[in-house]
Parts: structure tokens; C-alpha cells; sequence
């Protein structure tokens, strides 16, 4: 929402500002008139918004009565009516402590420079003057200077008497690290907040330089009980912040200050998931800047998991119970904080999102609830109806929250319970009286409620409260209780299973397996809980058997990490998607069980049976990465591989549903196969050139890439498969005798040969998630014992002088598939020529006919004679789809022979590399008849679509003989007449 209106002040809050301008005017106790002269020259609009800011807030007038002077001077120095610049607050706080001696003047002056900001910020947030997010931003701003300040003038001080703190490992002096939480950690500190501090120190040993040495704990210890006192303790002035040390590790009963190897052990053996929920706003707030990022990253893995965590609904489900247990109990009802709708369920939500989430998708690993939100809009997360409401919502609580404290300085959250305070609240928020805000109020927290339950609520809520059984229940005995295979069996065959009986061994084999006695108390708890809606859906398959045999296996792999079972259980809909999924296809069963992280995707039917196209492929792809530090090659190659099975997922998934015909499965697939070349060839050159610098071209010019990556075969021509080799050919145009520029030169033959090992490494190398693609480079020139990289010109000269026959067929279907555009427009004139030139037509027929005849003898199927054999054509032969006369390979044959035969007298032949185009240019040319070309067309996409159904149930390319009849002897009659033998 935006900045709540001005309303006129209301007549009951009038006599406030009567009462309360006389005060100040009292107070001035002006002999000499300066003063007075001083506050007569306000402009009109000064004096308006302070007869604004005497009706919203006690607190406001209590400071300036005890101090006109502060007001005058904040309005003298025009500080009411203006923003702070970056480090403005800082810098005048340190000016203030420049001349204190002792701890009394530390704290007096913390606390009137406190008093004073303050009101400042009371102002402007009373007069619109500033938005919710540059009030959160001052206040934080103040709490991060009065902090770091104060702890920067004990520290100095503290060394003096008891001598510098000193690591036993490094030697090196030690400072503290303070960590702020929640508000203050995230930037959003309210009118009235505590501060939440940890302490930490990063390694133990002992003071150097005093008379008595004391440990590093002991003495950061004292030093923090300093730095709270300083803060936190009541004076005649007030205080500067309340400080709450209860987050620390073992709470109020823990130490006070903690070294980082300790804080690591505690939060990796102990640490709770309320303590996760509390981590993601931790941020360095005071001390040592560059120790603290440290220890931030050293306790990343115990917030963010790298593995889906749906676990953590759960535990903010449990925290959101017993704070509602609290606020029953206290009568807290009004609370715009912990109440229902209110500002803590919109922090659960995001946070909710970023637990389970943010460990793959490092964008969500933001500390602003703002920020969260607008993420979780645009990647997907959230529908972006629901996140505006959900940003109006907590910006207007937010808002409603200042109001509230504004008033006498106090921390609440409770709507006020006397009229005077509701009629202020409601003028603060721009409302003309109390019930038209109290309605706005409630309307919002409900829409926060609504949508908090959708996120956060118990799947099995819905039942309870309505009295029906829980959704599974009826399986739970057979699972819970002891074993009764009789009664198992007949309850599963009554229920839908063909095999009761083998329907029940799966299940006992997964009982009494090694992974599921061996899980600990809450993965078993959560694998009773799955089971039974596993079950209540399989039944409702069409062939539960076959859905239970393809799902279990996954269930074990995943038993030591339940999180994945409680996002099954949490989410019905993924559950289903996912039996659906496995139904249709084993690989993809198989897949899953490989790489659980890949349920995911079954998250958003959405996103699932839609993959984006190329450009917006290769633009999330690019996005991704660039959330990722440019020197964790790990992490890096971890969301490569990622990606690749997650879309590689969403587009077998629309295959299996129907909703992605043939041609664009390949497409998609081929697409996914660019963008991820693209960011490994950008990672792999960036590596290279950092060790050894940029090679050169001919022309002393520095190269950039001047490297292409050829694809031939099925990426080549845009006829991927689900589990396709790369076959790819490497191309630079740089000088290879030329030294590159950096600090360790070679040769700029060796550095594409670096190059090139390296993007080979990227793509090969198997991590966790697998490798990316294999690749096969046989396809260079000379084959395996050519070199790995070939220049341009290399490359020319042996397709010209030395390549064979079957070398230029595979030109045919060979492109570049990412790299130096200059490049890639230079290989297509080559490609052009080499392919372009005439030939003798009797001998290209009878070198195309050999290397098939020799393909066939090798990969045909020998009981039939590579399908030429009459059984082949009977129910009980094979044909294989690709390799046998009459298949995939006939068909490329006789395209690739076409194209050789003919594109000296028809270019446009050259213009593609897939078949189909190919063969439309054909009919074009008027080279092959219309039906001809039709037919060919038709026998190639049906085999595609056949070997695809092949390979998605795990099986090889061959069906029965009694299949596509017409089809082959069309195909082998088209290449007889071809001249081909």
C-alpha cells in the first residue's frame, strides 16, 4: 500500500494539541527570546505537523518538553524534512562519542542521540514525510551505529586493562562478532523493537599485553556484559535499545559469547528448527565485518538445506500452534503481531518458502520479507495476485504497528483498549474515526489468514474439523499394526490390486528393509504418515500394481531424507502428479528415485506440463547461475545438472500427458542441451583466460571467444533424445603460435586445447546429481588421434583434402550450436563449399551403399538380416527402429545422399540440418515428389515417436516384426529407386 493519508485532525484530539503546545511553550523557559524568535520563523506547514505529531504521540512531547532545544535544532538543521544520506547516522553519533571518558558518558550521550533520532523518525512517519521502508531503514540505521559504535569505544578500552584478545591458531588479534536477528537483521526494526544479538568470537586463546592474561571467552564475555549495559540498562535518560541475548545457543542458560567452532558445532548437533527460522534474518551488526560474514556462511547449511525441506512447514506449523496456544491463554486476540492474520503469519509464509527452497534457489536466501515476496511472485512460487495482497496486508499491519508505538515509545502490538488511543490510531492511519479503520484492519487480517492456510495449514485440517476420517486411514492398520499378511493381502485385492499377495511383499520387503529399521524416530514418523496416502491414491490408478511396484523403490531411496515424504504428504496434488508419472513411464520412475530433489517439479502442474522455449530457457538458465559466487565451480556445476533434470523432467512429462507432440519434445530437448553449452563454454572460458589470459588472433587482436561448438548427430539435427549423446566438434580462429596475455601465457594452440578439456570436464564429470551429458568427439577431424581443437582453417583443409565420404554426410546434419558469431558465419561458408561441390553420382551411390551395408551387418538384427528377411515382417521377428532396412538410418541415408548429390545446383538444400526441412526442400526443388516427401516424413516421425515411447518405458529401440509395414517397404522401395543398394 502506499504512504496512509492526511485526515484532518478530529475535534477529540484537539485539546491534546491545546495541552500539549503548551507544554513545550512552558518548557522553553525563554528569557531571552531567542528561542521563541527561533520557533516564531516555522513555515506554516512545520507548525501543522507539529500540532500533527502532539495529537499522535506522549512520547514525542515528553522528549521536546524536557529538551526544547533538540526540537529546535532538528528543525534549525532541517533535519525533519529531509532524508539521511548513506552513513549520515554513523557519522554523527561518532562525533558525539569523540570526547566521552568514562561509561556514564558513553551511555548518557547513546541515549540522547537515541532520544533524539527518535523523534526525528516519529515525525516524519507522523507527517508522511518518509515510507514504511525508510522509518524500518533509520531505525535499523540507528541501531546498527549505537551497536558497532558503542561496542567499537568498549573494545578499545576493555584491551587497555585486560589486554588484546589473541587466536592460539592464527595469532592474530580477535574481535568480536555481533549478530543482529530478526527485525534489526532484516533492516525492518519498528518504532519500538528489541534488539535480538548473539555474540560470537573466532577462535579461543588468550589476551595479550595486561598483567594477567584472561581467555578470549572471559574476556569477550565482560566485554558483552559491557556493551548490554551500555544499551540496554534504564537511566534518567531512558535507554538506547532493550537487548534480548535468548537467542543465542542453549538460550538464557548458555554462554554469553560463543567462538565460531562452537557455534558451528551447536547449530549443526542441537540446533532447532525455530533457531532455522531465526537464522535467515541474522546479519552482521557490529564488530568484525569481515569474521562475521565467515561465520554467516560457516551456519548456511544449517538454514538452507540443499535438498527440498518441506520438513520446515511442519515446524512452523508447530510454532504457529503454540503461539496461538499464547495468545488464547494471555487474551491476545489484538494482537496485529502474533494474533490471527496477522504480521507474523505473513513472516511464516515467505519463510515457509524460504526453508524449503532456498538451499537450491539462492535467490530466495534474501533477509527483507519485502524482497522475499517480490521473489516469490516472480519465480513462480506464489500466484501474483496473492503476494500483492499479502505486500498491501503486511505493509498496512506494519504501518497500523508504528501507530500503535508511536504514541508513548512502547513495544505493543495490542490494539489500544481507551477511545483516546483509538481515535489517534485511526487518524494516524488516515481514517476518519475507529471503525472504518477497524473494518479496513480486519478485512486484511483475514485475507492474511486465508492465505497463510493455504500455505502453512495441516493437509488433514479440513478433515478433522469436519469429523471424516483422515485421508489414508483406512490403510492405516495395515501398516501400523503387526503384520497380518492374510488380512493385508485381502484388504489390498479388495481394494483394486491384481496381486494382492505381491502387492503385500512389496510393502513388508520395504518394512523390514535396512532403510526404513534403520531411520530414526521422526523419518519413521513421517514414513507412517506417507504410506497411507501413498496407498488411498495408488488405488485410484488405473493399474495400482504397476504404481506401487514403480514407487516404492523411490520411497526407500528417500527414507533417510523424509523432507522429501512430508512434501509428498503436505502436497496431494505433487503425490498424484507423481503416481501419474511413474504409471507412464519407468524411466521416469527411475529417475526420480535417482534424484529425489527432482519432486520439485511436481509442485506446479503449471510449470510442469509447460516448458518455456529457448530463449526463456536460456534466460532462466543464465539467471541461476548468476546467483552463484563466480568461483564456486561446485555449486555451480550443481545447478547445471539440476536444471538439466528438471526440464529434462517437465518435458517427458508433457510427452507422457500428450501435450508436447514429438517434434517439440526434440526441440525441447535440444533447446535445453543449447543453454546449458552455452553457460559451460562462458564458465570454462572464464577459468581459462583467469590462469592463463586471452589468446590472440592473426591480427595481434585479443579473442573473445573466437571459438564455436559444433553439434552433429541428433543435436545437430534437432532430433534429441531423452538419453542422447553430444557428439560435438570444437572450432577457434585464433593464432595458435601466439602467447595468450596473462600472468602464465601459452601458446594460443595449447590454451583451446585447455579450453576444450575443460568444457569436455564441466559436462562429463559426475557429481551427486550425475554428469550432464556424454560426449563423443570422434567426429573431429581424424577422428581420435586428430587434435581436440581445430582451427578454422584446419578444419577446411581436411574436409576438403582428406574427409571421407561419411565424414560429409555427417557435415550435413552438423551446425554451430553456441559460441563466436563471427565464427559460426565463417564455418557456414565452409560448410557450404565442402558440401556444394559436384560429384560423381555413381560413386557417392556406392560409398553411401557401403558404409550402410557395413552399419547394418554390425547393428542390424541377424536373425532377420537387418529386416530384409521375410521373418522380419511376421509377429514373431523384430524390427529395429533404427538400424534395420527400412528404418531411421535408411531414411538419414537417403536425405544425407540427397543433399551431397544435389546442393552444387540447389544451395537452399544446405540451409538446414534436420531431415524433415531437408527433405521439404527437396520436394521444393522438385528433386522428389510430393508424396514422396510425405511419406518419408511420416515413416520417420511415427519410428521418433516410437523409439521415444521405447525409451521412456526403459526399453530398446525394437518392436515386433507385425508393426509398420507400410511404412518400411515404402522407405526401402524409395531407396532402390534412389539408385542406393
Amino acid at each position: 500500500m502506499s504512504l496512509p493519508p492526511l485526515v484532518a485532525l478530529p475535534k477529540p484530539l484537539l485539546t491534546l494539541v491545546t495541552r500539549a503546545e503548551e507544554t513545550f511553550l512552558g518548557a522553553l523557559n525563554d528569557t531571552s527570546g531567542t528561542m521563541s524568535a527561533r520557533l516564531d520563523a516555522w513555515p506554516a506547514e512545520r507548525r501543522d505537523a507539529f500540532g500533527r505529531v502532539c495529537a499522535a504521540s506522549d512520547f514525542v512531547i515528553e522528549q521536546v518538553s524536557r529538551d526544547p532545544e533538540m526540537l529546535l535544532r532538528l528543525a534549525d538543521d532541517g533535519l525533519l524534512e529531509r532524508s539521511f544520506k548513506c552513513g549520515e547516522m554513523r557519522s554523527m553519533l561518532a562525533e558525539l562519542l569523540v570526547d566521552c571518558t568514562d561509561e556514564d558518558a558513553l551511555g548518557h550521550q547513546l541515549r540522547r542521540f537515541r532520544n533524539r533520532q527518535q523523534v526525528r523518525i516519529i515525525w516524519r512517519d507522523l507527517t508522511r514525510q518518509a515510507d514504511l521502508s525508510e522509518t524500518c531503514g533509520d531505525l535499523s540505521d540507528m541501531a546498527d551505529a549505537c551497536i558497532d559504535l558503542a561496542y567499537q569505544w568498549l573494545y578499545e578500552r576493555h584491551c587497555e586493562h585486560s589486554g588484546v584478545p589473541t587466536g592460539r591458531r592464527s595469532g592474530l588479534p580477535q574481535q568480536m562478532v555481533i549478530l543482529g536477528m530478526g527485525k534489526l537483521g532484516a533492516r525492518e526494526l519498528n518504532l519500538s523493537s528489541d534488539i535480538d544479538l548473539i555474540f560470537g568470537y573466532p577462535e579461543g586463546g588468550e589476551t595479550v599485553g595486561a598483567k594477567r592474561s584472561l581467555d578470549n571467552q572471559e574476556f569477550f564475555v565482560r566485554l558483552g556484559q559491557r556493551l548490554i549495559k551500555a544499551l540496554d540498562a534504564p537511566t534518567l535518560d531512558g535507554f538506547v535499545f532493550r537487548v534480548d541475548m535468548r537467542l543465542r545457543p542453549y538460550g538464557s542458560s548458555g554462554s554469553l559469547v560463543l567462538s565460531f567452532n562452537a557455534l558451528e558445532q551447536y547449530y549443526q548437533d542441537q540446533g532447532r528448527d525455530w533457531e532455522r527460522y531465526a537464522m535467515i534474518k541474522a546479519r552482521v551488526v557490529g564488530g568484525d565485518q569481515a569474521a562475521g560474514k565467515e561465520l554467516l556462511e560457516m551456519l548456511r547449511p544449517f538454514v538452507y538445506r540443499r535438498y527440498l525441506d518441506f520438513s520446515a512447514i511442519d515446524a512452523l506449523r508447530t510454532m504457529k500452534q503454540l503461539i496461538q496456544q499464547e495468545v488464547r491463554r494471555k487474551g491476545m486476540a489484538a494482537n496485529i503481531k502474533l494474533g490471527s492474520g496477522g504480521i507474523r503469519e505473513v513472516e511464516f509464509i515467505a519463510q515457509a518458502f524460504q526453508l524449503i527452497h532456498g538451499g537450491r534457489d539462492l535467490s530466495l536466501q534474501q533477509r527483507p520479507l519485502l524482497k522475499v515476496l517480490t521473489i516469490l511472485s516472480g519465480q513462480g512460487y506464489l500466484p501474483a495476485a496473492a503476494v500483492d495482497e499479502l505486500r498491501e496486508a503486511y505493509e498496512f499491519l506494519r504501518y497500523t504497528e508504528h501507530a500503535l508505538q508511536a504514541i508513548d515509545d512502547r513495544q505493543t502490538q495490542m490494539l489500544p483498549d481507551n477511545q483516546t488511543d483509538c481515535d489517534r490510531v485511526a487518524f494516524i492511519m488516515g481514517f476518519d474515526d475507529w471503525e472504518s479503520f477497524h473494518q479496513q484492519l480486519l478485512y486484511w487480517r483475514g485475507r492474511v489468514d486465508w492465505h497463510f492456510r493455504q500455505v502453512i495449514a495441516d493437509p488433514d485440517e479440513d478433515e478433522e474439523s469436519e469429523g471424516e476420517a483422515l485421508v489414508g486411514g483406512e490403510w492405516l492398520p495395515l501398516w501400523e499394526q503387526d503384520w497380518d499378511e492374510e488380512f493385508a493381502c485381502r484388504q489390498l485385492s479388495d481394494a483394486g490390486f491384481r496381486d494382492g499377495q505381491a502387492a503385500c511383499q512389496r510393502l513388508a520387503a520395504l518394512r523390514s528393509g535396512n532403510q526404513v529399521r534403520t531411520m530414526q524416530r521422526l523419518g519413521r514418523e513421517r514414513l507412517d504418515a506417507f504410506i497411507p496416502r501413498l496407498l488411498a491414491q495408488a488405488v485410484d490408478q488405473d493399474d495400482p500394481d504397476l504404481v506401487l511396484e514403480r514407487v516404492l523403490p523411490l520411497v526407500e531411496a528417500v527414507a533417510r531424507r523424509s523432507a522429501y515424504l512430508v512434501l509428498l504428504t503436505e502436497n496431494p496434488g505433487a503425490l498424484q502428479r507423481l503416481l501419474e508419472l511413474c504409471a507412464g513411464s519407468p524411466w521416469i520412475a527411475e529417475q526420480i528415485a535417482r534424484f529425489p530433489l527432482l519432486l520439485d517439479e511436481l509442485l506446479n502442474a503449471g510449470r510442469l506440463f509447460s516448458p518455456p522455449l529457448a530463449p526463456e530457457l536460456a534466460a532462466e538458465l543464465r539467471e541461476r547461475l548468476a546467483r552463484i559466487p563466480e568461483d564456486d565451480l561446485e555449486q555451480q556445476m550443481e545447478a547445471l545438472r539440476h536444471f538439466k533434470l528438471a526440464h529434462r523432467l517437465r518435458v517427458a512429462a508433457s510427452e507422457i500427458a500428450g501435450t508436447l507432440p514429438l517434434m517439440k519434445v526434440s526441440d525441447y530437448l535440444t533447446w535445453l542441451a543449447e543453454a546449458i553449452l552455452e553457460q559451460v563454454l562462458a564458465l570454462a572460458w572464464r577459468h581459462t583466460v583467469a590462469r592463463h589470459g586471452q589468446p590472440r588472433r592473426v591480427d595481434g587482436s585479443l579473442c573473445d571467444p573466437a571459438f564455436i561448438i559444433l553439434g552433429y548427430g541428433k543435436v545437430g539435427g534437432l532430433e534429441f533424445g531423452h538419453g542422447s549423446d553430444l557428439d560435438l566438434v570444437f572450432i577457434h580462429d585464433g593464432d595458435p603460435n601466439a602467447e595468450t596475455d596473462g600472468a602464465k601465457p601459452i601458446d594460443g594452440a595449447q590454451f583451446y586445447t585447455r579450453l576444450g578439456q575443460r568444457i569436455i570436464h564441466l559436462l562429463t564429470t559426475q557429481t551427486t546429481s550425475g554428469l550432464l551429458y556424454e560426449v563423443d568427439m570422434r567426429l573431429r577431424p581424424s577422428g581420435v588421434s586428430g587434435l581436440l581443437v581445430s582451427s578454422l582453417s584446419a578444419f577446411d583443409r581436411y574436409q576438403t583434402d582428406e574427409a571421407w565420404t561419411w565424414e560429409h554426410q555427417a557435415l550435413v546434419r552438423a551446425r554451430v550450436l553456441v559460441g563466436c558469431p563471427q565464427l559460426a558465419a565463417d564455418f557456414e561458408k565452409v560448410r557450404a563449399s565442402v558440401l556444394a561441390r559436384a560429384r560423381d553420382l555413381d560413386q557417392l551411390r556406392r560409398e553411401v551403399s557401403e558404409m550402410r551395408a557395413k552399419m547394418r551387418d554390425n547393428l542390424g538384427t541377424r536373425a532377420t538380416q537387418a529386416g530384409t528377411a521375410e521373418k522380419a515382417f511376421l509377429a514373431d521377428g523384430e524390427f529395429n527402429l533404427k538400424q534395420d532396412a527400412g528404418g531411421i538410418v535408411d531414411i538419414e541415408f537417403m536425405v544425407q545422399y540427397a543433399a551431397l548429390a544435389w546442393s552444387h545446383q540447389h544451395p537452399q538444400l544446405l540451409r538446414y540440418t534436420d531431415n524433415i526441412r531437408i527433405l521439404d526442400g527437396l520436394e521444393q526443388a522438385g528433386l522428389m515428389t510430393g508424396d514422396e516427401v510425405r511419406l518419408l516424413q511420416d515413416a520417420y516421425k511415427a519410428y521418433r515417436a516410437a523409439a521415444h515411447r521405447q525409451s521412456l518405458q526403459k526399453l530398446p529401440g525394437v518392436v515386433s516384426g507385425d508393426q509398420f509395414h507400410d511404412e518400411r517397404r515404402a522407405v526401402m522401395r524409395i531407396w532402390r529407386e534412389l539408385g542406393l543398394s
